[in-house]
């Protein structure tokens, strides 16, 4: 196995909360090290999902059986993750499905 280290592109946030992303203010950092960011990212955004998936009643014999979205995350230079629309700009694109049980 080897030694080499993944990383990923950060992009800077300004002060108002807009994402920099001239060649500048780019940089990498080691994908590990940000693991539980991305980690605790998905886990509320699918929890946020599933809520939304339980509370959409059944109307007029029709359900909801399968809910699905996909969205971007960002990884901010400095921490945290920014979720976004997915596109180019997105660090990884993720797609959450859920379906009943």
């Amino acid at each position: 196995m080897s030694d080499s280290v993944v990383r990923v592109e950060t992009v800077s946030i300004d002060r108002a909360g807009s994402r920099q992303i001239r060649s500048k203010d780019r940089a990498t950092e080691s994908l590990t090290d940000r693991r539980e960011e991305i980690q605790a990212a998905i886990e509320e955004a699918s929890a946020i999902l599933q809520e939304a998936a339980a509370k959409s009643p059944d109307t007029a014999g029709w359900q909801v059986k399968t809910l699905e979205a996909t969205f971007g995350l960002t990884i901010a230079a400095e921490a945290g993750i920014v979720v976004s629309k997915a596109s180019a700009e997105a660090s990884f694109e993720v797609t959450i499905t859920i379906e009943r049980a």
